[in-house]
């Protein structure tokens, strides 16, 4: 992947944090001037398959810091949909997403006023997954995944052998994101055509370890979610190939790097608040100690992480303060890591971001 017509934006990321607290007009001796500075809370919510990364960035950066004094970080998990929601109404400084922003969500956060700065932070493979114990089904198409889960199957594809005939006649038990959550919207799109192309007579949740659950305590299930919930828990599941544009691809960090695992690839994403980022001195501190942390400790939680550069590249946006999304409001189903990174670049070089 090149990424050489990035040095430039890149190079500024060499600079400490006082370039940030400057180009904010904060200095540093200000700051320290405010003994018992009254903080904002730093609130975080949205997505869950960004969550354990957030989680563990928290923890770590609090041990970190064990005597810093300051407003409390507060971390939600509902869902990337949700915390949209919650994000364009200003009660979010931080939402996690695990898709781009799409256009309505783009109209009401304009509506409220509120600018915000998007920030990938790492790629995901939606994963589909069977119980461990599961001896028939190893790969499956793209035609059999929305046989199986779009809006058509409803009350009608209710065995195995009705999505397969090589497979068992035995029941199914399907367990599936809530509409409130972004792996939803992306695996729909990616599958079904259509965001809201889905049955709805599955066990659904926002919660991913909820749906680990239930496919791990049923022989007859299957589910699909975040990458880093099934890596986690892969004693208990099996992932399935999902054959694509280039035949049988497993899900993996390296597959999704090399952008064969198509189309259930994506990236994810933090949003920022940037009126509220530039009153909220804490928030700055965790979210640049996050992205220059985060290939670690994405890649510790499972998830897949982008070339270190990217990282560097997330602090230049944050630096610049470059509004906006690079991605228009489109949902990017399968967009790869250079895609990503070539629309980011693009948003960084506009002149009006300069």
């Amino acid at each position: 992947m090149k990424l050489s017509t990035a040095k430039h934006f890149l190079s500024c990321t060499a600079k400490p944090l006082v370039a940030f607290c400057l180009l904010l007009g904060i200095c540093q001796s200000s700051i320290a001037e405010q003994s018992n500075p009254a903080l904002q809370p730093v609130r975080i919510g949205g997505s869950s398959t960004v969550h354990p990364m957030l989680e563990r960035a928290i923890r770590e950066y609090r041990q970190a810091y064990p005597d810093e004094t300051g407003s409390p970080i507060q971390l939600t998990e509902e869902g990337t949909s949700g915390g949209f929601r919650r994000f364009c109404q200003g009660q979010l400084l931080i939402a996690a997403a695990s898709r781009p922003i799409n256009s309505k969500e783009i109209q009401n956060c304009r509506a409220k006023r509120v600018q915000f700065i998007e920030l990938p932070i790492a790629f995901d493979a939606i994963t589909v997954v069977v119980n461990s114990h599961n001896t028939w089904a190893q790969l499956v198409t793209t035609r059999e995944l929305a046989r199986l889960w779009g809006r058509q199957a409803q009350g009608r594809i209710n065995r195995w052998r009705l999505v397969n005939i090589d497979w068992p006649d035995r029941p199914l038990r399907l367990c599936a994101p809530g509409r409130d959550s972004g792996t939803y919207d992306m695996f729909n799109k990616a599958i079904n055509g259509d965001p809201t192309n889905a049955r709805q007579d599955v066990i659904a949740s926002e919660d991913d370890m909820t749906l680990v659950k239930c496919v791990a305590s049923d022989v007859n299930a299957i589910g699909y979610f975040g990458y880093s919930y099934y890596y986690t828990n892969r004693d208990r599941l099996k992932a399935l190939s999902v054959v694509g544009p280039r035949g049988p691809v497993a899900p993996s960090a390296q597959t999704v790097q090399n952008e064969s695992y198509r189309p259930l690839s994506r990236p994810l994403f933090l949003y920022v608040n940037d009126a509220s980022l530039l009153q909220n001195e804490a928030g700055r501190r965790f979210l640049i100690w996050t992205l220059r942390h985060g290939l670690r400790i994405s890649e510790e939680v499972g998830l897949i992480t982008l070339p270190d550069s990217t990282y560097r590249l997330a602090e230049t946006k944050l630096y610049r303060r470059v509004l906006g999304s690079a991605f228009g409001g489109d949902m990017a189903v399968g967009a790869g890591v250079s895609e990503t990174l070539r629309r980011s670049l693009e948003s960084i070089k506009r002149p009006q971001f300069r």
